[in-house]
């Protein structure tokens, strides 16, 4: 943590403190069965979601006793496509089970890999394994909602900001760098195409004009983060081209969250128009006083210079620098020509030393040369050049016992 910026050393702390919490909560068993039938409650009434109910009678903090119930694995694609299943609206029902989790329960299952997903002959979405979970408060599912209707509205600004108000985006970001990061976010999550050499244009900019990293990561949203990922590499697993936002706009609809988020934009911007009204009958007095000090020379104006970059202190030195460099050349030719070797090998010394740091002074920070790889286009190119197909990998577990195999 002393050798990154701050940026990177509070996400690799928070990284370290969910890690160490969240392997301590794996292991107590009753803490995951209490969670488990937290969660199988809220979709008591869901037809499409399976749950094992668990058998209180045999289950200790040290072994935990369920009900069986076996599936076929989630990305077993060639079983699912034998068996009928629709993986679209199985992709969907996923995104709208974690939607309901994370949104609207405020506690959800944390490890949504495919060792953890099976599907039932009829379709069904079983979920095993509810050690890893956790719970979303308030004021964060505020903000995701906010951040989603956002989305739904490609409204770049109101993205940046909830992500600022998350915690999870400097506010000291470049806004135009990262709305175009999001407009290529947004694209790839509809399943468009996008033109590569759009990517790479973004790729420069990002390494042009990025020298601290940006997005930070709040421990309230580990967990949060870690799920919308690994979900939509289900998810696309199961259909490349699922639209993730196209789903997550359908779910907000239905339960009210965008016509909410029109009735505060409304009552927001009426507030504005009072607040505007108060303060033009506040201003005039205010400016009537500001013309009457001018008129009496009694005006000041005092500015503060805010210099994040540390531009003033670079060119600065770049100035001594130059100024020490000339008068040392001057000096090492005196010497060269009216004094001893030695003290001339000093000056020439001194002069290389100088030059260096000048040299120095000038270099840019690089940024990190990179290939776009983070793309469907890219992830399907690579899939249709590897021999196996689609690449079904995510960090899955073997709980082959779980899920009937």
């Amino acid at each position: 943590m002393y050798f990154i910026d701050d940026s990177r050393s509070f996400s690799l702390e928070t990284l370290a403190d969910e890690f160490s919490k969240t392997i301590r909560e794996e292991m107590d068993y009753q803490r995951e069965g209490r969670m488990l039938t937290e969660i199988r409650e809220n979709f008591r009434d869901n037809d499409r979601i399976c749950i094992p109910e668990v058998k209180e009678s045999h289950s200790t903090r040290r072994v935990l006793t369920m009900e069986y119930v076996p599936g076929t694995k989630i990305n077993d694609i060639d079983s699912l496509d034998a068996g009928g299943i629709n993986r679209t609206e199985l992709a969907e029902t996923l995104q709208r089970a974690y939607l309901q989790m994370i949104i609207d329960d405020g506690v959800f299952h944390a490890d949504p890999h495919p060792g953890n997903l099976a599907v039932q002959d009829d379709g069904t979405l079983v979920f095993y394994d509810f050690g890893m979970s956790g719970r979303v408060d308030p004021f964060v599912q505020d903000k995701i909602i906010d951040f989603y209707a956002a989305v739904a509205d490609q409204d770049i600004d109101a993205i940046l900001d909830a992500l600022i108000e998350m915690g999870t985006l400097s506010p000291e970001a470049d806004r135009q760098v990262m709305g175009d990061v999001m407009e290529l976010a947004i694209a790839d999550a509809r399943g468009e195409d996008i033109e590569q050499y759009r990517v790479q244009q973004i790729i420069q900019q990002v390494e042009d004009t990025i020298y601290e990293f940006p997005l930070r990561l709040p421990a309230n949203l580990a967990l949060v983060l870690r799920v919308a990922t690994v979900v939509e590499g289900v998810c696309v697993t199961l259909d490349e081209d699922f639209d993730f936002i196209g789903v997550a706009t359908d779910y907000l609809r239905e339960e009210g969250y965008l016509a909410e988020g029109v009735r505060n934009f409304v009552e927001d911007r009426a507030t504005e128009v009072s607040d505007a009204a108060r303060s033009a009958v506040r201003i005039p007095p205010k400016l009537e006083s500001a013309l009457d000090r001018v008129e009496r020379e009694d005006f000041r104006v005092q500015a503060d210079i805010e210099d994040s970059d540390g531009l003033l202190a670079t060119m600065t030195k770049r100035l001594i620098l130059g100024m020490l460099l000339a008068s040392t050349l001057f000096s090492t030719a005196f010497l060269y020509t009216q004094a001893s070797l030695p003290a001339t090998g000093v000056g020439i010394a001194g002069t290389v030393g100088l030059s260096l740091a000048l040299w120095w002074s000038f270099r840019s920070k690089k940024a990190v040369r990179a290939k776009p790889q983070f793309t469907r286009q890219s992830m399907r190119e690579q899939d249709r050049e590897s021999p196996g197909g689609l690449n079904t990998s995510f960090g899955e577990d073997t709980d082959d016992a779980y899920s009937g195999d």
